[in-house]
């Protein structure tokens, strides 16, 4: 049996609150050996991921921008590379909508709500930094967005009412606690999630069942987590956020970058088994 892991990013495979994965690194370490491959998803930038795969040594593909793009470095060897064009050492197999088309939708969305919507794109790098935390460099990471448009969640908007305007003008919407994010229709990390499992399915010489394995923290990493074998929750030092705590998922025993680890470990046993 085949195995692949998915994983989110803050506060799943990095500790939400100082960044740390060190304590991560001895599994990544084994995973490697054993040829399972570490497929980050998650909402952040090209740019961003590609600085923390650096970091961490990861060598497989990644999901950017909530599902709206899978980038596959061109010397991967674990599938042949699907058409799509290249940029930077990556073959891109782009899900969802442009960056204009994201910027456009979101002006739209505003207009028909009669509220303001203020994105990424509205802010300077300065004001990003003060939004969000980041050092100066991160944030002009994560300004170099390529397809969707992180927003402010409107607190006076109700949420039906916000899905509903963003599905009335053929977009999807990520909702969150301070953030949401338009993505384009066809964007997702759990559609991103089955295109690289059917990949890799047609490079396996062998047929062999391709067992996932998806770790997430935030209701964000829902649509993954919905699409995987075998979720796990990352839980917060205040323990597992509360939609995702009572689906009879596995929860980590400890938040991230141990709690990764010894979840990681805990799930293969078990699909391995």
């Amino acid at each position: 049996m085949a195995c692949i892991i998915f994983t989110d990013l803050d506060g799943t495979l990095l500790n939400g609150e100082t960044y740390a994965y060190q304590a991560a690194l001895p599994t990544l370490a084994k995973l490697a050996d054993q040829g399972i491959p570490v497929i980050p998803v998650t909402s952040k930038t090209r740019q961003e991921v590609a600085q923390l795969r650096q970091d961490v040594g990861l060598r497989d593909p990644f999901v950017v921008e909530n599902g709206s793009a899978i980038y596959i470095p061109t010397d991967h060897i674990g599938f042949a590379l699907p058409p799509g064009d290249d940029v930077d050492g990556y073959r891109i197999l782009q899900l969802g909508c442009n960056y204009v088309t994201a910027r456009a939708g979101l002006k739209a969305i505003a207009q028909d709500l009669g509220r303001p919507l203020k994105g990424f794109g509205d802010w300077t790098v300065d004001q990003v930094v003060q939004l969000t935390g980041l050092s100066l460099e991160e944030a002009k990471q994560a300004k170099a967005r390529e397809f969707t448009e992180p927003f402010m969640t409107p607190k006076n908007v109700p949420t039906d009412q916000l899905r509903e305007a963003v599905e009335a003008m053929g977009f999807r919407v990520v909702i969150g606690d301070r953030f949401s994010h338009l993505i384009g229709s066809e964007a997702g990390k759990g559609r991103a999630v089955h295109q690289l499992v059917k990949l890799y399915q047609a490079s396996s010489s062998e047929a062999l069942p391709i067992t996932t394995i998806g770790l997430g923290n935030s209701p964000n990493d829902l649509d993954m987590l919905e699409n995987v074998d075998y979720p796990v929750v990352l839980p917060s030092a205040h323990g597992p956020h509360p939609q995702l705590a009572n689906r009879g998922w596995q929860i980590a025993p400890a938040p991230a970058p141990e709690g990764w680890a010894i979840a990681v470990e805990t799930a293969l046993a078990a699909v391995m088994a």
